[in-house]
Formats: structure tokens, C-alpha cells, sequence
């Protein structure tokens, strides 16, 4: 790709970008959120077709003018998005040859479709009936589904767009051994990540994307660091990437004792048993435990009881007991939840940042029951500008801007409610260490105006990082409460990994 630009209204969104792929590696590429990854490669694959952006695309010594996704897909290239783009209700079969199917005499031929599709989950090591339906997958095998679905279609290049985003470890190791073995098989592989990690392990080259321009290709087999790709993506060293904080922790301002959250699907089995916490004023909390601990649905039971049936226990708020039998009630205790699907349930996506910003808090806008408009742009605009959400102005779509500004407009919204508790559930997934940053510096601006702060993630060095104690979770039940000094990685898993004694 040379000399690539590509313009949105009122962004440049790629500016002289040019990248060189070898045939026959793992070519990874990184960079902030808004950082222009995913853009090129949407040119690259015919999303945004020729005449839609400037430069040339030689593959194979050939310029392609590519109209369309099918166009670059007769060439061998396949993009599989972080958004996967799967039919949850037809089987996996159908899902692999859907546009693509396999006929005779103009009738789909079922029995060769399935005895194909079989082939190519062997190939990716999946071990289901091809007539499964894809909503009675996991979203691990979602995304083996997708790469199997690129190899029917003689894929020679392969982009994957945040492919472990959404995966628990060991989904996420099958996935990248899945990536090394198609690379042996000849198949050339582009993947943008996040997890700098995984491109250590996996990646022979790294190029570092910056504002919309190409900064350095790395070759990974020298003695390439975290570090190094940080200070290229961020354009600047990283010497900490945990902002500093002098916590000021004053009373007690919300107690969750013996909280105890049962299944709504399936019956009898509970999900948080018997959980005591507290949270002070001015402190950062960290819950930690591993996929299907509970904390999620304790954090979503305590914020207005939106999951699980049959809870029990007691809500004290600066020592008074309190109810928060709905999320309406629990926004008028002063209890926010920022959930970790911002997607589905943190954001309008097709609407502007303005609304989104005011969605939560519009009684705090209204006049007789009627929004003030201007109020509203007023409100939108001040936290643009305060929590630095990298868009034109509150008018642009929210469902167009990088994960790391969604995530910024999600914690505008809860804090424009002025909660007094702010539970965070995973607030810094799939964004990157420059994000994040800007995430933490918020997290603990919160902490220091005296607000509560629980925050729940799976990475535990960003627990150790930005939390005065963290407790732990395993099985519904709290095993542990460290404070930050004593706290390690190691103590940590070990309380996560063990019954309540």
C-alpha cells in the first residue's frame, strides 16, 4: 500500500500511509484508538472502494482497484472484523458458504456443504457438527467460524481486526497457535491488536500506526519491547503507564453485605453467595476473579437489581440502609455502572455523542418536562472538551468514533448523574495503553473528588496498578481482601483460585 489517504467529514483519518507485506508472514498492526488501523485496512479489503481514498494497492506486482469486498475477496483477501459478521440463527455450515454456496442443478447441495464445511472446521480445529447454529456457540469458536469461513474462499491474506478481543486466554492461545499454522500452510496473515503480548508472540512484523500515518516496521525477531512499540505509538516514553496518585480515602459511602444473586436461567444456582464489601470516599477498589466468578453479576445486581432473581443482602449508603430495587432508584442513591459492553448496553450507537452524554442524567436538563436543548449541547460539549473525546464536535455519530472515545462519552454519562459510587467493569477493554492512560487519569480525577470507585478488570497488573485494595472472587464468593501494599499477581491468583475459608 503506498502512499495511502483516506478523509471522513472533518477527519483525516489516514495521511501518507504506506505498508509492505511479505508473503507468508504474521504482519501486526498497532496504534492508539482513532489511530487510522482499522480504516486501512477496510481500503485494503474494498470496504472503502477505489476512488474513495488516494494511493495504490499492488498485490502480487499487480495494482487492484478494488470495488467491493468481492473484489478483493476473488484476489485472496479476506478481513474478518472485530465486529463478527455472523447469521446467529443458520448453522455453521450455512454461515461458511452464505454467498458462496455449494449447488447442483441450481438447488443447494446440502450434503456437499456440510461435508465441506466439516473439512474446514477440522482445519481450525473446531470439533462441531456443521448444522450446529451459531448462537449455540461460544464466541471463541465464533471466531474460528469466521476463519473458516475466509478458507472456503481461497484466502492468500488474511486481516483480522482485534481477533482475541473478546476471548479468555485459552480461546485466545488456541487462536494465535490457529495463526502460526496457517502461516506454515503459506496463508500470509495481517492482525491488528491491542495486546502487545500477543504480537510478541506471534507477530514477524510489527508496523506502528500514528495519526494517521505509518511511524516504523519492526522486525520482530530482534530484540523488539513492549516498551519500544508504546513509545512509537504514543510518540512519547511511557515511563509509567499508571498516572501518579496520592490517595485522600475518608468514610465509608457504600457497604454491599451478604449479597446473595441466584441464575434467572438457570434455576437454583447461584451466582454471588453471601458477598461483603465496602467502598470509602476517595478510594479505588478492585474486584478481581476469573470468567464466571461473579463480578459482573454483582455489580450488575447492586446497580438497581439489573440481573439475577432472588437477590438478597443489605445496601448501606454512608451508613443508612437503603433500596435500589431499579436502576432509577439506583441512579437517585447516586450509583452508577459503566458495563463492560459498551456496545450493547453502554451506548446508543447510532446516535450522536450529545445524547448519549445526556441519556442518564436528562432530569438534570429538562424545564416542565421538556429537554433544554442548549443546556444539553452545553453539557455534551464541556465533556468533549474536559475528558479530551477526539471528535469534530458532539454531532458525530457515536458508533464512528475509536473504542477508547466511546469509552470516554460512556464515563461522561455516569459522571454528568454526579454519583457518589462509580462501579467500572472492565473500563479499559479493547483500548489502547495510550487510552488507557487517559482512562486511569479520569479514574482517579473521580477519586480524588471524594467519589467511590469500584473497578472491576481481568488484567490484574491494572488492579495492582490503580487500586488502594482489592478484593477477590471465586465461585460467587469473596475469598479475599488485600490491601495495596501486600498485593501481588501471584497472592491474587491464588486467593481467585480457592474456596472462602
Amino acid at each position: 500500500m503506498r502512499g495511502i489517504g483516506k478523509s471522513f467529514p472533518g477527519v483525516q483519518a489516514l495521511q501518507d500511509v504506506n505498508l509492505t507485506v511479505r508473503e507468508g508472514e504474521i504482519h501486526a498492526i498497532c496504534g492508539e484508538n482513532g489511530a487510522g488501523k482499522s480504516t486501512l485496512m477496510k481500503v485494503l479489503s474494498g470496504v472503502h472502494p477505489y476512488g474513495d481514498y488516494e494511493g495504490d494497492i499492488v498485490f502480487d506486482g499487480e495494482g487492484c482497484r478494488f470495488a467491493d469486498i468481492r473484489d478483493s475477496e476473488r484476489r485472496g483477501i479476506v478481513i474478518i472484523h472485530q465486529e463478527l459478521a455472523l447469521c446467529p440463527e443458520l448453522s455453521i455450515a450455512e454461515n461458511i458458504f452464505l454467498g458462496n454456496e455449494t449447488s447442483r442443478f441450481g438447488l443447494i447441495d446440502w450434503d456437499a456443504t456440510n461435508d465441506r464445511a466439516a473439512r474446514l472446521l477440522a482445519r481450525v480445529g473446531l470439533d462441531e457438527n456443521p448444522t450446529t447454529k451459531i448462537v449455540d456457540l461460544g464466541v471463541g469458536k465464533q471466531q474460528l467460524v469466521e476463519i473458516a469461513k475466509a478458507l472456503a474462499k481461497r484466502v492468500r491474506l488474511l486481516i483480522l481486526d482485534e481477533p482475541t478481543a473478546a476471548l479468555n486466554d485459552d480461546d485466545s492461545a488456541h487462536l494465535l497457535d490457529l495463526l502460526r499454522g496457517l502461516r506454515d500452510q503459506g496463508i500470509t496473515c495481517v492482525i491488528i491488536s491491542h495486546k502487545l503480548n500477543e504480537i510478541a508472540a506471534v507477530a514477524d512484523t510489527t508496523t506502528v500506526i500514528r495519526d494517521g500515518r505509518t511511524i516504523r516496521t519492526l522486525d520482530m525477531r530482534e530484540s523488539v519491547t513492549e516498551e519500544q512499540i508504546i513509545s512509537l505509538m504514543v510518540g512519547r516514553d511511557l515511563e509509567h503507564r499508571y498516572p501518579p496518585r496520592e490517595p485522600r480515602i475518608g468514610d465509608e459511602v457504600l457497604r454491599i453485605e451478604n449479597w446473595t444473586v441466584h441464575s434467572p436461567t438457570q434455576h437454583g444456582r447461584v451466582l454471588v453467595d453471601g458477598a461483603t464489601l465496602s467502598l470509602r470516599a476517595g478510594e479505588i477498589v478492585g474486584l478481581a476473579g476469573l470468567m464466571g466468578a461473579g463480578r459482573t453479576e454483582l455489580a450488575m445486581s447492586v446497580f438497581g437489581r439489573s440481573y439475577g432473581v432472588d437477590i438478597s443482602g443489605q445496601l448501606y449508603l454512608r451508613g443508612r440502609p437503603i433500596q435500589a430495587r431499579s436502576v432509577q432508584e439506583a441512579i437517585r442513591h447516586g450509583i452508577a455502572y459503566v458495563t463492560e459492553d459498551r456496545k450493547r448496553y453502554g451506548l446508543n450507537l447510532i446516535d450522536d455523542i450529545k445524547r448519549n452524554v445526556s441519556a442518564a442524567g436528562l432530569g438534570k436538563l429538562a424545564r416542565r418536562g421538556w429537554v433544554d436543548d442548549h443546556r444539553e449541547l452545553e453539557t455534551a460539549e464541556g465533556f468533549r472538551r474536559s475528558l479530551n473525546i477526539k471528535a469534530p464536535n458532539v454531532s458525530a455519530i457515536t458508533g464512528k468514533l475509536s473504542g477508547g472515545n466511546q469509552q470516554k462519552v460512556v464515563l461522561s454519562k455516569w459522571i454528568f448523574t454526579d454519583p457518589e459510587v462509580l462501579i467500572l467493569d472492565e473500563p479499559t477493554r479493547g483500548i489502547d495503553v495510550g487510552a488507557k492512560f487517559e482512562i486511569y487519569t479520569i479514574i482517579n480525577s473521580l477519586a480524588a473528588q471524594g467519589k467511590a470507585v469500584l473497578v472491576i478488570s481481568s488484567e490484574l497488573p491494572e488492579l495492582l496498578g490503580i487500586c488502594d485494595r482489592i478484593y477477590t472472587l471465586a465461585d460467587g464468593r469473596i475469598t479475599a481482601e488485600v490491601p495495596r501494599e501486600a498485593a501481588t499477581q501471584e497472592l491474587l491468583m491464588h486467593h481467585m483460585t480457592r474456596e472462602q475459608e
